[in-house]
């Protein structure tokens, strides 16, 4: 060690402690032992069951085994949330909801859409014009008439559904959820 420094193991340990945040967690899937990486934090806005935006905020990937999340889940939510399904049509318990709230992820609870950005699209799933918040969700964007793309939870990359640009103004775009992906609080006034 030189005098007044670090030794070789402080000077790696150090290392280690500093970048380790930094670096992709990675994980095996299932029996055919693809690996693949993922974030492991992600920033996403805060929100009060109220709806009151509290700030960014830097959290955790939510990683859950698949036995993990069955325990959770009920079968139907495990399917569409974490298989990519989707349920059938008008069977859902908010596609008809008219109440003040906000729609959490069924999986995380992070806030994803408030009910004064719903509307009725007449297609059987809840459908949003915006998120409550971009950084909440991801999404690809759809180029034009019916074409659709994905949209998860960026917390916990749970299937929320898909999006379309066949919605109302301002936006112009249809976020059609699934109403088990979603966890509805209802406002308290």
């Amino acid at each position: 060690m030189a005098e007044g420094g670090m030794s070789r193991r402080g000077f790696l340990t150090a290392s280690i402690i500093v970048l380790a945040p930094s670096v992709p967690v990675l994980r095996a899937l299932g029996d055919n032992r693809q690996v693949i990486a993922f974030e492991s934090a992600v920033d996403i806005v805060e929100f009060t069951d109220d709806g009151v935006r509290k700030g960014i905020v830097r959290v955790a990937k939510v990683v859950k085994t698949d036995e993990a999340w069955r325990r959770q889940l009920s079968p139907i939510a495990y399917h569409v949330a974490r298989e990519r399904g989707t349920e059938v049509p008008f069977s859902g318990a908010y596609w008809d909801l008219h109440d003040k709230g906000l729609f959490r992820c069924v999986c995380c609870e992070t806030a994803l859409f408030a009910s004064s950005a719903k509307f009725d699209s007449r297609t059987g799933w809840p459908s949003f014009w915006q998120p409550i918040a971009k950084e909440n969700v991801r999404h690809g964007e759809p180029s034009s008439g019916y074409s659709e793309s994905e949209v998860t939870c960026r917390r916990c990359d749970a299937h929320l559904g898909d999006l379309f640009d066949d919605g109302p103004q301002p936006t112009g775009l249809r976020y059609c959820i699934d109403s088990v992906s979603l966890r509805f609080i209802k406002a308290k006034s």
